[in-house]
């Protein structure tokens, strides 16, 4: 197989794997993702990574031969995992750590080492696939919880892809994700990728709030700027294969089994519970609801049934068992007490009921009753409106994704008996036409934005955020481009090099405090090596007050300007600029402390010809909040002045306007005349120096945004690695 432009990973593979009495088996999923992928146009080849089904302790290595080349045939790679590995990955830091903390239910799950460290070896084991069939520019959607640090893994194994991510499961408040031990790593790992997907924009809300809060990378609508990239987070709610529950209803079997449902139940009125046997789903709380209904309404007895299809899921975990027996205990219990000869309140089935059965009671069901306690989306309440033709009543828990799209339902809270019981009344007593009008409104909802419309639609905008990210990569400084400078570097006579410092030389740090920021011997060597290179002008040109460079600098040959150019020090003394921002500075410092002294975590930085507010350490939203009242405060004071509030990298500086890095930039390049000229520098202070720069210069901005500058790099390393460059070039 050779490698493909668009790779679909995911858990479990469209096709499983089994062994039976010695042979291999294998059967096709029907399910929605296999639909929506099946459906794509796709340019180039496609292929399927994920997990076949069965365990490499099952199976010899000449069947793990024979599987991989049958799936290859079928379009899938499959990713052998050991049973203690299914254990640990699956059933353990996904299904007993991740499921009960995303669904709210965060006393059940489980915070295991190792489940953790299977949880990385099998995301490592995925990527491994993937790099193997992937090309170098391939399209890589990742799905779901179980594959939340392949998208990062991913991204630095294939830094020319453009991946996509969608969670199939809701995204927790920030208040119940902090719970989770590893919330920062999971968080790197899904911000490798290109584009987030969710079903509702609760759940991308709520992911954009933890990333700001864990890692204290803001948005803007919906756009996350991370290590030189631009991220985009967007809802796309899952839909059904709508033709496909509207053309059943015409098959002879599932007219057979039609005919069937109303032989059993003739004149009584049928409410559906259909779920997969999870805690999520509230069917504890739906049967306590019918019991309540038939105690307080026992007009309803004998003329209604409770049909409860639980579908198995986990069945070894002890929670699924433990769930299991106390359902069954409650259908015994209230079957037992309402039930008659004739009539059981409660028709109970705990199996996987084949498609055409499943279809006849949706089309048969006068009510459905879908009420979990959180969950992602719900295509139950979907499949349900999609088979009904004649009426029929979808009641649907405000906790699920589904209730954005279908309105229309009866909402209700799954917590509340009472708030059921009054709904599945209200149900029964609904007049046919308001039944059939609120079924057509959601009908054409849901015909619309079908699973394939889904895929298609996440697919397009992964596209589109590949174009988008060529736009902003667009002056990335290129392999070809460093030669080229280096080259300009080595043949020219005099050379001339402005770097800023914070966010440039040194990667920003938790405090503006001088010995916290200090250059390493590393970086003091380099810049040394580069300095003293023949016809070689090199200065520092930073926010930095002078004795902080004095400090760090002051035993070199570097030319040195601090604070934006309010102090230059060309050769040994240092000359300020003329002004009296002493006198301001007398009416701003009491403004700025008051604000630091009622915000954890800032800090007031008071400097000759300049104040800084900073905020790193404060919450993002906190820090949002002050800023802007800060600001408002300070350009009150200031009103019609030749000092300026300015923003920055986490803090807000109070300068004088005219002083700035363009002005030093182009005064130090007038005394030293030079035939090459490189700028670096990562925020707003060094657009002032590329703009002052001639056009020729190489001017290099450090991060994503827009710039002035000829080039980009991504972060503090790249540059690092390209003055590294610079000092090697023999003399």
């Amino acid at each position: 197989m050779s490698k493909s432009e668009f790779v679909v990973v995911s858990n479990r593979l469209p096709v499983s794997v089994s062994k039976n009495n010695g042979t291999l088996e294998y059967s096709t999923s029907s399910g929605g993702l296999a639909t929506a992928m099946a459906s794509l146009e796709v340019v180039g080849e496609s292929v399927w990574v994920g997990w076949p089904g069965i365990s490499r302790d099952e199976i010899t290595k000449e069947e793990e031969l024979q599987i991989t080349k049958e799936l290859k045939k079928r379009g899938c790679v499959p990713v052998f995992l050991s049973k203690s590995e299914v254990e640990n990955f699956y059933e353990g830091y996904s299904n007993d750590t991740l499921w009960p903390l995303f669904h709210y239910f965060q006393s059940y799950a489980s915070y295991n080492e190792d489940y953790w460290r299977a949880y990385k070896s099998v995301n490592k084991a995925y990527l491994s696939a993937l790099k193997k069939y992937a090309e170098p520019t391939a399209r890589i959607w990742i799905h779901d919880y179980h594959l939340m640090l392949l998208p990062a893994m991913a991204r630095k194994a294939l830094p020319d892809s453009s991946i996509g991510f969608f969670l199939h499961i809701p995204f927790p408040s920030y208040e119940i994700y902090r719970l989770l031990p590893e919330r920062k790593e999971v968080l790197e790992g899904l911000l490798g990728a290109d584009l987030l997907g969710f079903h509702i924009y609760d759940y991308a809300r709520h992911f954009l709030s933890s990333c700001m809060r864990t890692l204290g990378v803001p948005s803007n609508h919906g756009v996350m700027h991370y290590e030189g990239r631009n991220i985009k987070v967007d809802a796309f709610p899952i839909g059904i294969d709508y033709k496909k529950f509207r053309q059943a209803l015409e098959e002879p079997e599932v007219l057979e089994e039609i005919t069937a449902v109303k032989a059993h139940y003739k004149t009584q009125k049928i409410i559906l519970s259909i779920d997969r046997l999870d805690y999520s789903k509230g069917i504890l709380q739906r049967l306590e609801a019918f019991d309540l209904l038939l105690k307080e309404n026992p007009e309803y007895r004998k003329k209604i049934a409770l049909v409860v299809v639980a579908v198995p899921s986990r069945t070894e975990v002890e929670t699924y068992k433990n769930l299991r027996e106390t359902i069954e205990q409650a259908v015994s219990r209230i079957n037992g007490t309402y039930g008659t000869v004739d009539w059981a309140p409660i028709s109970y089935q705990f199996q996987n009921l084949p498609f055409k059965k499943i279809v006849a009671l949706y089309s048969q069901a006068d009510v459905a009753l879908v009420t979990p306690l959180r969950d992602g989306m719900n295509l139950i309440a979907k499949e349900y409106i999609a088979s009904k033709t004649n009426g029929g009543v979808l009641i649907l828990s405000e906790m699920a994704g589904a209730i954005d799209e279908l309105p229309e339902a009866l909402s209700i809270n799954p917590n509340n008996s009472q708030s059921i019981v009054g709904a599945v009344k209200r149900a029964l007593k609904m007049p046919k036409k308001e039944q059939l009008s609120r079924l057509k409104s959601m009908q054409k909802r849901i015909s619309s934005y079908t699973v394939q419309e889904w895929g298609k639609d996440f697919v397009e905008q992964l596209e589109e955020t590949r174009t988008e990210s060529s736009d902003i990569t667009r002056k990335r400084l290129t392999k070809q481009a460093v030669l080229l400078l280096v080259s300009s570097f080595q043949t020219a006579k005099n050379k001339l090099i402005f770097l800023d410092y914070d966010g440039t030389l040194q990667n920003f740090t938790s405090s503006p405090k001088v010995n916290q920021a200090k250059p390493s011997k590393k970086i003091k060597a380099l810049l040394d090596s580069i300095s003293k290179k023949p016809g070689v002008k090199l200065c520092i040109v930073s926010g930095r007050s002078r004795h902080a460079l004095e400090s760090w600098f002051g035993d070199s040959s570097l030319g040195l300007v601090a604070e934006h150019g309010a102090w230059v020090k060309y050769d040994k003394e240092w000359t300020p600029v003329d002004s009296a921002f002493s006198q301001d500075k007398a009416a701003l410092l009491p403004i700025l402390k008051k604000y630091a002294n009622r915000t954890a975590g800032a800090v007031v930085e008071e400097k000759d010809f300049a104040l800084v507010w900073h905020y790193r350490n404060v919450p993002t939203e906190l820090a949002y909040i002050r800023t802007i009242n800060l600001k408002r405060e300070l350009e009150g004071v200031l009103g019609d002045n030749d000092i300026g509030v300015f923003h920055g990298h986490k803090i807000l500086e109070v300068k004088l306007k005219d002083v700035h890095k363009g002005y030093a930039a182009a005064e130090i390049a007038a005394m030293y005349p030079s035939d090459f000229i490189l700028s670096i520098g990562d925020d707003y202070t060094d657009e002032d120096m590329f703009k002052s720069l001639p056009e020729e210069a190489y001017t290099i901005k450090v991060g994503p945004g827009e710039t002035a500058a000829r080039f980009q790099l991504a972060n503090v390393e790249k540059v690092l690695n390209l003055l590294t460059k610079l000092s090697k070039i023999p003399d």
